[in-house]
């Protein structure tokens, strides 16, 4: 009778600490234990699937159970060493908590636990998927954890620990398991295929290595799967891509391409050719993704870096290389994030075939989605309060004749006038001037003033103007309930009249809009914007008249009849309101933003 085939993965089940690919840091652990003769009556193995966690629990029963032992190399002649090769023994106990789960199944194991070991010097509980277990069953087991019988020894071992009780994990000595390295995967399968007479390439065997997900126990299960058609030809990636329902490098590559120059018809063409070669919907989707996750990282890494991470050869590599000449880091990104919303999608839906084509079709539109992206980017910081400069073109105005005066060194002001593209009432002018100040014909961008030496009232009635050149009411009523009380390079603090005010001009989106134009005043300037209610040192809010043009410079009529315009009219305004005993609603026809803004502030009412 022939003997019964053994799967690659039991028939290579590492029998001694030596024999385990990878974790070095728990071999070294546990070789030093067993040599110092420091075993802990309680262990737990921690990691994900396929790392090694039984098998290390097996090889320390073993090395502790064996005659010669303690012994990191265990004799495999003892009847102990052959029983525990051979899944049979006496003294070594394997539990499968995902099935002996509740309290009499830890109960009954209590009731054991004090019988002498009868081959071995230990009698070793080893209790697979620990975390199974329930609350009870964990509670059963503590006292017996903590203080167990001088010979006994518990190995728990899990795939999720944190699934197991605190109490628990503090009884035992704790080993973190880590995912195999594909390189250590792909040089164990190299040996095992040459014992096996396996003809496998290295690129199907580095394949396998990868999708193993650094599990050694899934690699030799696929080895095994495709080990027949080792025997008549070399089995190659195409292969092991066919065996996973994976697509092809170059099937990738074509699809992707078509995807980056927006070309959705050949990109349909081609996805057409792939649906009918038998690929699911969803694989296909995942594989594009992978492979963009690829570009990515193409993008940013070097080539050592890149063909380690991406397990590319030099000519796949040279090709990614030259699709992401023409891409940006955030355009790959949203490939990957579009391809993961459209993979649930398909997961939600029973036609997976159209939401595929209208998945792919949406990637095809690379240029048109990423310019709408940043969009939506833009509108979603401007309704969050963030305040975007606008774009804007300065013009060289019709200037006065020049009429000059030789004064000691004074800085120069420009009067410029600024238009934006964007909006037409947020147009500024700022008539800064001076007592002996000359006007100059050359156009000056982001000049600030010497705030050290500037006239707050001034600077201040000129902010307000800029954001309220329009609604006299609103300006009237700004300045009757704020000043500003500092401008200089440590801070620009407004003081305002009460709390409720202040708070409301804090709010982002009003604070934004002062900001920006405090900025048109006084320029850019790093200096922090303050708005506090108003304190005693701060003085009372007076009224202020605005600032006349020097004597030395005959200003433009129609401003000079403005100013007297504003003054007359806002100090009316001012007067009316002191005499008012009723609030007076404001017309909302007509508002500019900063006009709504004030009427927010004052509830759309004029304050006393």
């Amino acid at each position: 009778m022939a003997e019964r085939y053994l799967p690659l993965y039991r028939k290579y089940r590492p029998q001694k600490l030596e024999d385990i690919v990878g974790q070095a840091h728990i071999k070294q652990a546990l070789t030093n234990a067993i040599q110092l003769n420091k075993i802990s009556h309680a262990y737990l193995f921690t990691g994900p699937r396929g790392t090694g966690k039984t098998s290390t629990a097996r090889i320390l029963a073993k090395s502790l159970n064996c005659i010669n032992g303690p012994t990191t190399t265990p004799c495999e002649q003892c009847e102990s060493c052959k029983s525990i090769t051979n899944t049979i023994p006496v003294d070594v106990i394997e539990l499968d908590a995902a099935s002996n789960r509740s309290v009499d199944d830890a109960r009954e194991i209590l009731e054991k636990v004090n019988y002498a070991p009868v081959h071995g010097k230990y009698k070793i509980y080893i209790i697979d998927e620990v975390h199974m277990l329930t609350k009870e069953a964990f509670n059963a087991l503590l006292k017996t954890l903590e203080e167990p019988p001088e010979n006994v020894i518990f190995i728990l071992a899990t795939t999720e620990s944190h699934k197991v009780l605190d109490t628990i994990k503090s009884r035992c000595q704790r080993f973190d398991f880590k995912r195999i390295t594909v390189n250590d995967i792909t040089e164990h399968l190299k040996k095992i295929a040459q014992k096996e007479g396996i003809k496998i390439s290295d690129g199907a065997i580095s394949l396998i290595a990868k999708s193993a997900a650094g599990g050694m126990r899934d690699s030799l299960a696929l080895l095994d799967q495709v080990g027949t058609m080792g025997a008549s030809k070399e089995i190659t990636e195409e292969d092991i891509n066919s065996l996973l329902g994976r697509l092809s490098f170059d099937s990738l590559l074509e699809i992707s391409t078509h995807i980056i120059n927006s070309d959705g018809n050949s990109a349909i063409k081609s996805l057409e050719k792939i649906y009918n070669d038998g690929n699911e919907p969803i694989q296909i989707l995942t594989n594009l993704m992978l492979f963009f996750k690829n570009l990515l990282i193409t993008k940013n890494c070097d080539t050592e870096t890149t063909i380690e991470l991406t397990g590319a050869t030099e000519d796949q590599l040279s090709e990614m290389k030259k699709l992401t000449e023409n891409l940006e880091k955030h355009q790959i990104l949203f490939l990957i994030n579009k391809s993961a919303e459209y993979i649930k999608d398909l997961k939600a839906t029973t036609n997976q075939q159209m939401w595929l084509e209208v998945g792919l079709i949406d990637l095809a539109n690379l240029a048109d989605n990423t310019k709408l992206m940043d969009l939506e980017a833009r509108i979603a910081r401007l309704e969050g309060g963030e305040v975007i400069p606008p774009q804007r073109t300065i013009t060289k105005p019709a200037l006065p004749p020049v009429i000059e005066k030789v004064v000691p060194i004074k800085t120069e002001t420009p009067v410029i006038r600024q238009e934006e593209t964007e909006r037409p009432e947020q147009k500024v002018q700022s008539v800064l001037t001076t007592t002996d100040a000359v006007v100059s014909e050359t156009p000056v961008q982001k000049q600030k003033i010497n705030l050290n030496n500037a006239d707050l009232n001034t600077i201040w009635m000129q902010i307000l103007q800029t954001l309220l050149k329009d609604n006299l009411s609103g300006l009237a009523q700004m300045k009757a309930f704020t000043s500003l009380v500092q401008c200089d390079e440590n801070g620009i603090v407004i003081a305002g009249k009460t709390q409720r005010f202040t708070d409301k001009l804090n709010a982002p989106d009003k604070k934004a809009t002062l900001v920006e134009a405090i900025h048109a005043v006084i320029g850019e300037t790093s200096a922090p914007v303050t708005i506090r209610v108003r304190t005693e040192a701060d003085g009372k809010i007076q009224k202020v008249k605005l600032p006349q043009a020097p004597k030395t410079i005959a200003p433009p009529k129609d401003l000079v009849e403005q100013e007297e315009e504003i003054t007359q009219e806002e100090n009316e305004l001012l007067n009316d309101s002191t005499q008012k005993e009723k609030p007076t609603k404001i017309d909302e026809s007509g508002l500019s933003d900063q006009s709504k803004m004030v009427k927010e502030l004052f509830d759309g009412k004029v304050l006393e």
